[in-house]
């Protein structure tokens, strides 16, 4: 059951799908429908979800309510057969993800230093941590400057 996320506690899971590319305009209402879809049909899981950036789905699940190993398998293939659907990847975090002015994008790590050497990114570029695992880290840690972010010891 898709539920408000204020109404997720802190420790609610979270699991974050960043696009190797930007959603088109015609791709969220499918993706948001087939979400709808999967989320109504869970009994008894409260969860909430969310497209950031029209680039990154962003999942949230009660940890007061059950999501099996064989719900948590649904959602994979769910995120899956958008991959093949749209001809994107969601499932590569190792990139860097992060801000430029009001864009988002991603780089490979090397490529990425290349960035800092060049200077065309600093300590105080907002970079996304896809790697939290809760509604508290995503509230306070997954937009945080370059320099407070899992590349910090990049620019030393």
């Amino acid at each position: 059951m898709i539920v408000k996320s204020t109404e997720l506690d802190d420790n609610s899971k979270i699991y974050i799908y960043p696009s190797s590319r930007k959603f088109y305009a015609d791709e969220v209402p499918i993706i948001s429908k087939k979400l709808d879809t999967f989320f109504e049909n869970l009994p008894n899981t409260d969860s909430y979800f969310e497209i950031k950036y029209q680039r990154i789905i962003i999942i949230f699940i009660s940890d007061k309510t059950p999501f099996s190993i064989a719900q948590n398998d649904a959602l994979v293939s769910l995120i899956f057969s958008f991959e093949n659907e749209f001809n994107l990847s969601l499932v590569d975090k190792v990139k860097v993800f992060f801000k430029q002015g009001e864009y988002v994008q991603s780089k490979e790590v090397p490529d990425f230093k290349k960035l800092i050497k060049n200077r065309g990114v600093s300590k105080k570029t907002i970079v996304f941590n896809n790697f939290i695992h809760s509604k508290y880290e995503y509230d306070c840690c997954w937009e945080v400057p370059a320099s407070e972010s899992w590349v910090s010891h990049f620019f030393k």
